[in-house]
């Protein structure tokens, strides 16, 4: 077994969405160690520039690594997009991110080839899920909506009100219009409301969302390195870039779970290089 084995697995994300890959990684992977970074000062990732968000992303990266992280997992589709090979290129250890086993899972389960998408504004306009599902299926319709105001409204710490829901409706409209079979949730906060999304999304449609499939992702990664720990009970820590206070409130409602202390870290962001 490689050295590392017993080293935490990195999770960072712009906010607590990520925490949907945890919680499948923490089901999946249970003598796992973990550490989880939410970047609740930057959030929210979707206006940022991709230039801004290589930089934060590396920051927020190598701060994992100086934890001993040995594995990094970029948790947040916008980051995803924006950094992913950036990452892979710099850092020492594996890096996964979320979209393509979700791009791959959405080929796979449509039977009409009509496939819908909500996204932040930059996931959307960087065409990554699109070339990433056409690499599978060049034929496949893809119908891709931006939903800027999506994701804050999760985030926020008050409970879901008919804003919420009139926000699902209209950005949903556009799949209901396509016809589409098959939705992609590409945004790790959105299935904390796939109950609300799956009632005005076509009725049959299949939703794909990240944590299931980065989490089999993750484990298959672990086991061909050698990497994975030999078993007994994981542990969890957390850390945030904003009120420490405010991310446990809103982190342990979506999770259910004690979040004990939150450290409060600022990782600064990597120079252009």
């Amino acid at each position: 077994m490689d050295s590392r084995g017993d080293s935490p697995i990195g999770i960072f994300d712009s906010g607590v969405g990520g925490l949907t890959v945890l919680d499948e990684c923490l089901a999946r992977l249970p003598s796992e160690h973990f550490i989880y970074f939410g970047d609740t000062a930057w959030f929210p990732y979707g206006d940022r520039t991709a230039g801004e968000l290589r930089g934060r992303s590396e920051a927020i990266a190598r701060w994992l690594l100086d934890q001993g992280a040995k594995m990094v997992v970029v948790a947040c589709n916008t980051a995803t997009a924006a950094a992913l090979a950036h990452l892979q290129t710099r850092l020492e250890v594996p890096v996964i991110g979320v979209m393509t086993a979700e791009s791959h899972a959405a080929v796979q389960s449509s039977r009409s080839r009509r496939i819908g998408l909500l996204a932040t504004e930059a996931t959307v306009s960087s065409g990554s899920y699109q070339r990433m599902i056409a690499a599978h299926d060049a034929g496949a319709d893809v119908t891709a909506v931006a939903c800027p105001r999506l994701a804050p409204a999760i985030q926020r710490d008050s409970p879901y009100d008919e804003e919420l829901v009139e926000m699902v409706r209209e950005y949903t409209a556009p799949l209901r219009e396509a016809r589409v079979d098959t939705v992609i949730l590409g945004c790790t906060h959105y299935p904390m409301v796939e109950r609300l999304i799956r009632r005005h999304v076509p009725p049959d449609a299949v939703l794909i969302s990240s944590g299931e499939e980065i989490a089999r992702e993750i484990a298959g990664t672990l086991e061909r390195q050698g990497m994975l720990r030999p078993g007994g009970e994981g542990l969890y820590r957390f850390a945030c870039s904003g009120d420490p206070a405010a991310f446990r409130t809103v982190g342990s409602r979506f999770l259910q779970m004690p979040f004990g202390d939150v450290e409060q870290v600022d990782p600064g962001v990597a120079p252009e290089v």
